[in-house]
């Protein structure tokens, strides 16, 4: 959710559209509902015309969300948007099409179930209500034994890496839980495994990996953290489990790198999230979790209720909700199939692939992410003397491309990146329309004057007025150029955040 704001001195604001006067005299009021009704034409040109400023969903290269789906299943999803999720009496079908989908993602995930066995998992909303509900679920698992040792639990924790995607703090912040986060390191943009079980106490309820880090798409080494910490536990007589945020990866592991140890053939992984609005091919709005067993999740968080015609067991942080994305999803698992979805990991990988290398034989940039894990090219300038990735990122926008640059996280501040995620949608040739762009935006900002110069020279200037209004202080040191490189990272970051509207 994002939290509005509206900008402007006036209380009222107006709409004018030139095709609706057609059908309505009077502006249409911004902030306040109109007093009277308008013709369907009218209200629908007037918010297309807006709408038409938005950038185009599938050379948004910022996101991992499902930018297009085949028309057929677009014809399911509108023929179930009246389906409301939760009447489960009401809508049988759907409902079984869920649980369906929870134990094809079950045994993709290699959970202990046999065939005759129902997996334990839900539906949501997305990766960040299924990790809320996952980490509830160790929170109270952790508090009964607590009490039954009669031991304090009201101080728990979770170990992360400082790569973990905003739903993590959220996940803290809202349950009162403190997040101990594995600080990065230039070169290392993963949550070091060894560092992570050391950070490990008696009130950690779990150490959260991720397969797919957000920022590199690199997989973190789950099969080491939970040998680590069976050896741990072991010493200390603790149970800290472990649980994989598969958001973005949950649906790339499997089918290309079926070797990897990661889910739960691992003993300490009790549960996993994915998103299938991500490379689970589905429009933005579901996501999945799954556990262990049914003894990993709490009988107490699970409620039941009869006023929609039966008994209907729910665990889920919101109620309502469109039944279109899950239909969709059990769309995809049976129109693809295995080998389906295993052809267009690597078609992705593949583009992925001839993207990296047009980047490196442009002589500029140099590749930090990985060759195994989200098919994504992360990348910085391999000089930043002069200009800067949010250059490159804000110049990209005149070709229609919109192309993220960040700077990592903690310890790792300085380095500032471009990211670009290749999707099913994303194909060769708009690959290398994306290289002929990024090249005629490298020669556009050769011929501009250096804006880090500048901001150097703004950072100097500042200094000296502070130094002459100072009496007894001494000039400093002129800075180095990593220093340099620092601040103006800093500078872009908070210009980014400037220009922000809300809070996601």
């Amino acid at each position: 959710m994002v939290i509005s704001t509206t900008s402007g001195d006036r209380a009222d604001h107006f709409l004018d559209c030139t095709f609706a006067s057609r059908y309505v005299r009077n502006p249409v009021p911004k902030f306040r509902m109109p007093e009277s009704s308008q013709p369907k034409e009218a209200a629908y040109q007037i918010i297309n015309d807006e709408l038409m400023l938005d950038g185009t969903p599938r050379l948004n290269l910022a996101s991992f969300v499902t930018t297009w789906m085949e028309p057929e299943c677009e014809k399911i999803m509108m023929a179930s948007m009246n389906k409301n999720y939760v009447d489960m009496d009401e809508y049988p079908v759907t409902t079984e099409l869920q649980n369906r989908c929870v134990n094809m993602i079950a045994h993709l995930f290699n959970a202990p179930i046999g065939e005759a066995e129902t997996a334990v998992g839900v539906g949501t909303v997305g990766s960040s209500e299924a990790i809320m509900l996952a980490g509830l679920a160790f929170k109270r698992k952790w508090q009964h034994r607590r009490k039954l040792e009669g031991k304090p639990f009201d101080k728990p924790n979770i170990v992360t890496g400082a790569n973990v995607q905003v739903c993590w703090e959220k996940f803290a912040r809202y349950f009162e839980v403190e997040l101990k986060e594995v600080k990065l390191s230039e070169g290392y943009y993963v949550m070091d495994p060894v560092k992570a079980v050391e950070m490990v106490d008696e009130n950690t309820i779990c150490v959260a990996a991720i397969l797919g880090s957000t920022l590199t798409g690199e997989f973190e080494d789950v099969k080491l953290l939970n040998d680590l910490l069976i050896k741990k536990n072991k010493e200390t007589g603790w149970e800290t489990p472990i649980h994989v945020d598969a958001a973005s990866g949950g649906f790339i592991a499997p089918f290309l790198y079926p070797d990897i140890e990661w889910d739960f053939r691992l003993p300490l992984v009790k549960s996993i999230n994915v998103s299938g609005h991500k490379y689970g091919l589905v429009y933005a709005g579901v996501g999945w979790v799954v556990w262990r067993s049914k003894e990993d999740l709490p009988d107490e968080l699970v409620f039941h209720i009869n006023y929609l015609g039966s008994d209907q067991p729910t665990f889920t942080l919101n109620f309502s909700k469109g039944s279109s994305q899950i239909i969709a999803q059990y769309y995809q698992f049976i129109r693809l199939g295995f080998v389906g979805y295993k052809n267009v990991m690597e078609n992705c990988m593949e583009n992925a692939k001839a993207l990296k290398e047009g980047l490196v034989s442009t002589g500029r940039f140099e590749i930090l992410s990985k060759d195994i894990g989200v098919p994504l090219v992360a990348f910085t300038l391999k000089d930043s003397s002069k200009h800067t990735v949010f250059e490159i990122a804000d110049t990209l926008r005149k070709y229609g491309w919109i192309v993220p640059a960040y700077t990592m996280p903690a310890n790792a501040e300085h380095i500032a990146v471009l990211r670009v995620v290749v999707r099913e949608d994303f194909s060769r040739s708009l690959a290398e329309r994306l290289l002929s762009d990024i090249d005629k935006v490298l020669k556009e900002i050769d011929t501009l004057p250096s804006r880090v110069s500048m901001k150097a020279a703004h950072v100097s200037a500042t200094i000296d007025e502070v130094v002459n209004a100072s009496e007894g202080m001494v000039k400093p040191a002129k800075k180095s150029i990593e220093e340099i490189q620092k601040e103006v990272a800093t500078y872009w970051k908070n210009l980014v955040e400037r220009k922000r509207t809300g809070a996601c």
